[in-house]
């Protein structure tokens, strides 16, 4: 190496380290663990004006759906789909019961949201949302979207339980 090289490259600023990508910003191909099972990131749905994240997420031949929304800090909760029938965007109930479990509506909005990969609607587009809670913080999702209805029922899951294990997806 010349004398010319040497000095040029004590003088050269290092490359930056390659930062991890955060829960909010990874999407399919990416690898997360929630609740210590280790899932593949198969879909991303985005609400930016709500910043919130919908991760469609594979163990094996299993679906779960994590929901990611900043806030003051980051709140979780991992749902599952379920079977059942809604007729009419004008007639979601205030309170549900589902298998001896009543929810009431807890936040109903809607927004535009923007979609990457395998998710229940394959396209973005306007969106809207009711998240019901029950008395022993069950919790259930319904997401109506181009004339569809996708229900969900899950729960609160810790900020310590959620981590991301590799993030070098697209």
């Amino acid at each position: 190496m010349s004398m010319f090289k040497r000095i040029r490259n004590i003088f050269a600023k290092p490359e930056a380290p390659i930062r991890e990508r955060g829960i909010l910003e990874i999407g399919p191909g990416d690898i997360c663990e929630v609740s210590l099972v280790t899932y593949e990131v198969v879909g991303r749905t985005r609400n930016s004006r709500r910043n919130s994240v919908v991760l469609t997420l594979r163990d094996g031949s299993n679906l779960s759906y994590l929901v990611i929304e900043e806030r003051e800090e980051n709140k979780y909760a991992l749902y599952h789909p379920i079977d059942g029938r809604l007729d009419s965007i004008e007639e979601v109930p205030t309170t549900m019961e589902l298998d001896g479990i009543v929810y009431h509506l807890e936040e109903q909005y809607n927004g535009h949201v923007a979609t990457t990969g395998r998710t229940p609607f394959m396209q973005g587009g306007d969106q809207s949302v009711w998240q019901y809670q029950s008395d022993n913080m069950k919790l259930l999702r319904i997401e109506w979207m181009d004339g569809r209805f996708m229900l969900y029922e899950g729960e609160d899951i810790p900020p310590a339980d959620v981590r991301v294990i590799r993030g070098g997806g697209a």
